[in-house]
């Protein structure tokens, strides 16, 4: 019996990570199923792309009130749960702080004292942000679109991370008087649950201080797995996955859009004077399918789009700077992404139930992106350059167009007319090529 809460501990700790990864492989699998992409040209600068901006939220102290809490909740909440390791050795053989052991009672009582400076920068931070988004009226952050859902999410998981930095104290200062009294070994340093939290907890009886100390060491290991697989179904996801989005980023200057091969192949052979447009396959050659022209549902899209809605955190900067949005247009970035998430996710549960998709009647443009929105993006790219993980919202905006364009011809009378125009007289303009330089003649 003295090996159950062992067991108990390893039992959680597998199912934990099970379905933490199984949650990862069902977003490896939905990724996937997006066209094809090569994005592994230069690596040495993706490599440092992903450093500065992932890692270093280079984008995100453009706010710099946001920006710094979100480095103070960001790092102090990863660096913080690099005890897990401690609560996993301790948890499956008995032990207590094994990292001291480690690392030796000095640096082991640098780290504990940096671990708790970093945990009250995350309660700073999530308070803040807490009253920010519910109370203060930041207009990106209470706009209609996050009504609902996405803002019970954000302040689910800002409860969840007070919640965990609470119990790391309260974790912290119950040991701290334990050892004290010479109950617990004495190892690590805590500046602040010694001085703020420890004149409560000293008129506490011993056997209430350990059941305080496991309960609050269990509650810590159970959140930060229950935080770990809640992940999946949030928007921050973007925790994990700001690093492969910002690898994955296009590196092209803003506003270079891509060229369709079919197409290229096409205009080369028009543009060969020996090339035979009519010329069948060669024998035992099956004849090229063409491919569709743009996107019409998730399906068409590239995997480092499907990436990109996985990775958006619904902060709202490129809706914020969208010209469209400011002018009461219907087009919001931020939706242009989580729409396609959502429809992703349709897709995924259709998968879980049926073993492939079943077609189900429902496309991406029109059950979820209307035309509106996508005409109304003026192809500016201050949502693309605005986003602090360099998402990319307007290439889907770009690969939905172009479908209404070329595969059903769907596009505005006025564009409609502009390419005829440029068919015909080599410009925009409604003008006969010989009059195109009238207007330099004139008084």
């Amino acid at each position: 019996m003295q090996y159950i809460d062992n067991i108990i501990f390893l039992i959680l700790l597998v199912a934990g990570f099970g379905l933490f990864g199984k949650s990862m492989f069902k977003l490896y699998r939905n990724v996937r199923l997006g066209r094809e992409i090569d994005r592994t040209d230069h690596k040495s600068e993706r490599w440092g792309t992903m450093a500065r901006v992932a890692m270093g939220q280079s984008k995100m102290v453009r706010r710099p009130v946001a920006g710094i809490l979100h480095i103070f909740v960001y790092v102090g909440f990863v660096i913080i749960n690099i005890e897990l390791i401690e609560i996993i050795v301790d948890g499956i053989f008995g032990t207590h702080r094994f990292l001291a052991s480690v690392f030796g009672d000095t640096f082991y009582s640098f780290f504990t004292a940096t671990l708790e400076i970093l945990a009250l920068l995350v309660v700073v931070g999530v308070v803040i942000f807490f009253i920010r988004r519910n109370f203060y009226g930041v207009k990106r952050l209470t706009m209609k679109e996050l009504f609902g859902w996405p803002k019970h999410d954000a302040n689910w998981i800002l409860v969840i991370e007070f919640a965990l930095m609470m119990a790391f104290f309260k974790m912290n200062t119950a040991d701290w008087v334990l050892q004290q009294r010479g109950l617990l070994s004495a190892h690590g340093s805590f500046p602040i649950s010694s001085t703020v939290l420890a004149p409560v907890f000293s008129n506490f009886s011993d056997g209430f201080l350990f059941f305080t100390e496991k309960a609050a060491w269990w509650f810590h290991f159970v959140g930060i797995l229950f935080f770990m697989n809640y992940l999946y179904y949030s928007k921050h996801l973007h925790i994990l996955l700001a690093f492969p989005s910002t690898w994955y980023a296009n590196l092209e200057k803003k506003g270079k859009f891509n060229n369709l091969e079919s197409v290229t192949k096409e205009i080369k052979l028009m543009m060969d004077p020996n090339a035979d447009p009519y010329a069948v396959p060669a024998e035992g050659q099956a004849e090229e399918a063409p491919s569709k022209f743009g996107a019409e549902d998730v399906f068409d899209l590239n995997q480092v789009q499907l990436l990109n809605a996985y990775s958006c955190t619904e902060c709202g900067r490129c809706t914020s700077v969208c010209p469209a949005n400011i002018t009461g247009k219907k087009l919001s970035p931020r939706l242009i992404l989580m729409k396609t998430r959502d429809r992703l996710e349709e897709v995924s549960r259709n998968i879980d139930k049926n073993g492939k998709f079943v077609d189900d009647g429902k496309k991406l443009l029109n059950d979820y992106i209307t035309k509106e929105e996508l005409w109304a993006c003026t192809t500016c790219n201050a949502c693309t350059d605005a986003c602090p993980v360099l998402l990319d919202p307007l290439s889907i905006i770009f690969e939905m167009r172009r479908f209404l364009v070329m595969e059903q011809s769907a596009a505005p009378q006025e564009l409609n007319l502009m390419m005829t125009n440029v068919e015909n007289n080599a410009a925009p303009w409604q003008y006969n090529q010989a009059d195109r330089l009238n207007w330099a003649t004139e008084a």
